[in-house]
């Protein structure tokens, strides 16, 4: 087969197209899950990840378009998606390194808007080159197609529409095919093996490159045999599982005492499990106090209990073994987490389990709660659509008349106005009680909402009767910590709730706490 040949069958190129516009939109969305368990999934960093490549696409529409027009050469082009192609494959085993690197550079320079500029480098060092690679396709391929101008809106419009429809492509079969099956690395690989093998058919049909497209092809192979041991948190040699779901990274760790679930590989604990059965010191602890302050210890029939954000259950584990007889729902968005529970964290089979979007399911439910705990923040990424005045006003109408609800705040702040108080007065316009519980030790705050004048003395008659000496200095603790809170104007709706902004100020203040305390003690090493 010769170049004339090749280059004038116009379903290879058409095939070039589709693809290219597949794999950018696989890179997209690959980015996307290689950032979020370092930078969270928030809408801040979609925005940063999807300006990125477009700039990036626009900088190869133009430098394609000159090159056709100064060398219209197709070895170019194909040398070019040979390039990209091994990009795209290193990409999942050398960004994580680029990503951690980056960020704790940037770390120690930048206190403001941290998240924004370091998802930003990130994804420039990453992201942007295979991108402005592919971006050189469309061009190319019209000055190749176009053998007239007579018909040369026909074939611009073909390969426009072929670029588009493989960009619908890339779009869910990541999401719902490739991503949850075999992870984001084969991910990866799969689409640089097809950019490779278009590359390597063209070179295969001119005799040329011969060398160079083995060597992708090899390297490619060699990563796809190695990616059985791939890991996020790469310097980490203890995790029990690591996997990937629909919406989140995965990560199971088990220690000597405990089991915990975890989103993210540097910090956080989403669910846990404690081995030798007693309370976790956590704000799932202080969360118990919902139930007490509802009454439900001292109720003639069992009482119902609704977790939005179930996790892996630790706060209906609890609720199951402190009060018995109690019924539990919860609701659970990501369906592999609510699977972990059944599998590592031991979750009682009596939890009645739903995989849904927690607002959604009280919309389709006119059932009443003794107890509704939202526990669906995670992070600077927090829905706003569970954030919101609206919202609120439909966990109140899911609530019976003593009912009580309790939302973990997960990112303590002292600054004023921030996400934290924003979600605090937003609770204040719907409920006419709202007390806050810092938790001690952590960046967690449990803010307890109800509209019965009498709950507190109800919680104080309740945990004096309490026969676990555990659950009752428990409670005792939550009792000194109760603040009121008094309702402001900082509130949050369905139109206008910049949670991510918020969350990211936040995020700022924690990041500058923690420099401080790594240059104070520096500085006093210096001066001993």
């Amino acid at each position: 087969m010769n170049q004339k040949n090749i280059l004038h069958n116009k379903y290879f190129l058409y095939v070039t197209e589709f693809f290219a516009g597949m794999s950018v939109m696989a890179v997209e969305l690959g980015a996307s899950r290689l950032m979020a368990p370092y930078f969270s999934s928030s809408q801040i960093v979609w925005t940063v990840i999807i300006g990125v490549i477009m700039i990036a696409m626009a900088l190869g529409n133009v430098w394609g378009g000159r090159t056709a027009d100064k060398k219209p050469s197709p070895d170019k082009l194909y040398g070019r998606l040979l390039l990209a192609a091994v990009w795209i494959a290193l990409i999942p085993f050398v960004g994580r390194y680029m990503i951690t690197g980056i960020s704790l550079l940037l770390a120690v320079f930048i206190t403001k808007n941290f998240l924004v500029w370091a998802a930003l480098f990130a994804c420039l060092a990453v992201f942007a080159f295979p991108c402005v690679l592919l971006g050189t396709v469309t061009p190319s391929l019209v000055k190749y197609s176009v053998s007239s101008l007579d018909d040369n809106g026909k074939t611009v419009g073909e390969l426009g529409a072929l670029n588009t429809i493989g960009s619908i492509i890339g779009t869910f079969l990541p999401t719902f095919v490739t991503i949850p099956a075999v992870g984001t690395a084969i991910t990866f690989l799969i689409f640089s093996g097809v950019l490779a093998a278009i590359s390597i058919v063209y070179f295969l049909s001119m005799r040329k490159k011969m060398v160079k497209c083995a060597l992708t092809a090899v390297l490619i192979l060699a990563l796809a045999l190695t990616s059985g041991s791939y890991s996020f948190a790469f310097w980490e040699n203890d995790i029990t599982l690591e996997d990937e779901s629909i919406y989140n990274y995965l990560q199971v760790k088990e220690t000597s005492h405990s089991v915990i679930l975890s989103t993210n590989v540097l910090f956080g604990v989403q669910s846990i499990l404690m081995k030798d059965a007693t309370l976790t010191g956590m704000y799932y602890d202080y969360a118990l106090a919902a139930p007490v302050m509802a009454g439900v210890p001292q109720m003639e029939s069992p009482g119902n209990i609704l977790v939005l954000g179930l996790g892996t259950g630790t706060f209906a584990k609890y609720c199951s073994e402190y009060f018995p007889g109690v019924s539990i729902e919860g609701v659970e968005i990501d369906e592999k987490i609510a699977r972990l529970a059944g599998e590592y964290f031991d979750m009682p089979e009596t939890v009645n389990v739903s995989v849904y979007d927690g607002r959604s399911y009280l919309a389709a439910s006119d059932k009443k709660y003794d107890v509704i705990m939202v526990d669906a923040y995670q992070d600077i990424t927090i829905p706003f659509q569970m954030s919101s005045v609206e919202f609120f006003e439909e966990v109140d109408k899911h609530l019976t008349k003593n009912g009580v609800m309790v939302v973990n705040m997960n990112m303590k702040s002292q600054s004023e106005n921030s996400i934290n108080d924003y979600l605090c007065d937003t609770i204040g316009s719907v409920f006419g009680y709202v007390y806050t519980a810092p938790v001690q030790g952590g960046t967690n705050c449990e803010v307890f909402a109800f509209q019965n004048p009498h709950a507190l003395q109800t919680f104080q008659d309740n945990r004096n009767a309490l026969k676990d000496p555990e659950l009752a200095a428990m409670m005792e603790t939550v009792h000194s910590s109760l603040a009121l809170r008094e309702p402001g104007d900082l509130i949050l709706t369905d139109d206008k709730a910049p949670v991510e902004v918020l969350g990211m100020r936040v995020l700022d203040e924690i990041i500058a706490d923690e420099l401080d305390y790594y240059r104070d003690l520096y500085l006093g090493t210096l001066l001993r």
